[in-house]
């Protein structure tokens, strides 16, 4: 009578497949990170900049769009606390994202400690309407390794395709403009984040006047909080 290797129906998967699922996770979102880690190869190079801060900021920060963010503003010698600021303010959503992100199904120590570091939104997106039973620390963390993965392999491509080419693709720094432009777009679908557009023009406006120097730093604090006051009032008439 032959004996059957497959592993008995309602069994754990195994490791193999469990690192397998995590990559066959990453794949999606792979084709949408990989163009962005060319865009930001080629945005360090044409700054002026290492190539080595491409791999840099794709090891060390990992934090989607803000790396392509952080290029401009290090060509440009950005005080460190004007930099500290802008990427708690474009990020500060992700500490949101650890009330529902499934981390716990990660094994303690290492595992889920790189799992709350690679948080990046397509991470989430992938995992948190994940139905529980197959979330599995392996999974989870194989694919959070390939999301980054594609950044870094990208944004080396990026350097070389920039150092290949006879000359400097023009306008191409408006790549991280555009990229917001359609995020907002995409939001401004939702007629409830309308004033949130609008908030975000009213605080360009007053600091571009009252802070032409600092005017970056001071239009992500007027809108934060302006945001704040939003929230209070919103609330605060849901309550009445």
């Amino acid at each position: 009578m032959p004996v059957s290797n497959a592993a008995p129906s309602g069994a754990p998967p195994s490791r193999r497949a469990q690192i397998a699922a995590g990559l066959g996770d990453s794949l999606g979102v792979g084709l949408g990170i990989f163009p962005l880690g060319i865009a930001l190869g080629v945005l360090v190079v044409q700054a002026g900049l290492p190539w080595w801060v491409s791999p840099a900021l794709a090891i060390g920060v990992f934090a989607g769009s803000v790396e392509l963010l952080l290029v401009g503003m290090i060509a440009a010698a950005t005080p460190l606390v004007t930099i500290g600021v802008t990427v708690l303010a474009v990020n500060f959503r992700h500490v949101f994202y650890a009330l529902s992100f499934p981390v716990s199904r990660v094994t303690r120590g290492l595992p889920r400690a790189y799992s709350i570091y690679a948080m990046v939104d397509e991470a989430y997106a992938t995992y948190v309407l994940m139905p529980p039973e197959k979330l599995t620390s392996a999974r989870m963390v194989t694919g959070q390794l390939a999301m980054q993965a594609y950044w870094v392999f990208g944004g080396l491509v990026g350097v070389w395709l920039a150092a290949a080419l006879p000359a400097p693709i023009e306008g191409f720094e408006f790549a991280l403009v555009a990229l917001f432009i359609v995020m907002t777009l995409d939001a401004l679908r939702s007629r409830r984040e309308i004033p949130s557009a609008v908030l975000a023009g009213l605080a360009v406006t007053i600091a571009l006047f009252a802070f032409p120097e600092q005017a970056l730093l001071a239009a992500l604090l007027i809108f934060v909080g302006g945001l704040a006051v939003r929230y209070a009032a919103t609330t605060g008439a849901a309550r009445a």
